[in-house]
């Protein structure tokens, strides 16, 4: 087992993803008769019409990209035949992703997932007055420097390291004219851009400490099974697979850092030589490349991206 199953997380989301698929597969459909079930409200019309400005609100895109990935890997359990616990040896998502991966591997059910996903994008937004945030991607410079670049920019107010992307690419999240502040550093510290990311709030950071009470109650009323395979968690890099341990880390990764570029160089470090993406996008095929020296990425989110699939494994 040298593959692991990735998910991708917000930024991913265009309008139509995932329509495809429902055309062409039931069992696609079905994923996404199950997320509109589950919320009330026929997100897929929103995700396959747009406008995009809805489909982005953090409310939607967090389910709305769980629906994506879940769609693929059913249709990927009908069409070729995949078993994640035969097939792969981790799973894991970037931030709402994670999410994802504990869904394809078991732990919640779809449309648990898709609930736990509304309730965390509508606790993120909530939890910080509009405007009083910022995130900004610092490209150029590695972690531990944009950490204390973070660090000497927050002068009391909140400035961190959000996401780990890897390949010299670092998201920081707080509030605003702390995040202004820390551009203007990174960059007289030799980064060669800072990135003022379009972001309805500052995500990862201890300003979302709100949305983290928010989930920890949401989580203690859902069930929650033990993956089939090991999921690598954002906040340790590490896999696990203990019910108990996945809630306390999923509340911790709210306000924590996602650490993206450990969690691949660890599934690299295990002997995982192929990557493959779920869902809507390519951001995590394109690390990966930068990450793990030797390793594939490969994107699956529409009907052609499963035929190859189904090809490559005769």
């Amino acid at each position: 087992m040298t593959a692991a199953f990735t998910f991708p997380g917000q930024g991913s989301q265009a309008v139509g993803m995932g329509k495809a698929l429902a055309e062409a597969f039931p069992a696609a459909r079905a994923v996404f008769d199950e997320v509109d079930a589950a919320l009330g409200e026929k997100l897929s019309a929103i995700m396959w019409d747009g406008p995009i400005e809805t489909l982005t609100l953090t409310e939607n895109a967090q389910p709305a990209l769980m629906a994506v990935s879940l769609a693929t890997i059913r249709v990927l359990e009908a069409e070729a035949g995949l078993d994640l616990k035969r097939d792969a040896a981790f799973v894991a998502g970037h931030s709402l992703g994670e999410y994802s991966a504990l869904a394809a591997a078991g732990t919640f059910s779809i449309a648990d997932a898709a609930r736990l996903l509304r309730i965390r994008g509508n606790a993120m937004q909530a939890a910080t007055p509009v405007g009083t945030g910022a995130m900004a991607a610092i490209l150029g410079l590695e972690f531990d420097a944009v950490a204390a670049v973070a660090a000497e920019a927050a002068q009391g107010e909140v400035c961190q390291a959000a996401n780990d992307n890897g390949g010299g690419q670092v998201v920081i999240s707080g509030h605003k004219a702390a995040v202004e502040r820390a551009c203007e550093l990174a960059k007289s510290k030799g980064a060669k851009r800072a990135i003022p990311l379009p972001v309805s709030a500052p995500f990862h950071c201890a300003l979302m400490q709100p949305a983290a009470d928010a989930m920890a109650e949401a989580l203690s009323k859902v069930t929650v099974r033990a993956p089939v395979v090991p999921v690598v968690a954002n906040v340790l890099a590490a896999p696990i697979t203990d019910p108990a341990e996945i809630v306390r880390r999923l509340v911790e990764q709210v306000t924590g850092t996602v650490r993206w570029r450990e969690c691949v160089a660890a599934m690299a470090g295990a002997g995982v030589t192929t990557f493959y993406e779920i869902g809507s996008g390519k951001v995590l095929s394109g690390l990966v490349k930068r990450i793990a020296d030797g390793a594939t990425g490969t994107a699956i989110g529409t009907p052609d991206d499963v035929a190859a699939f189904k090809a490559a494994r005769g």
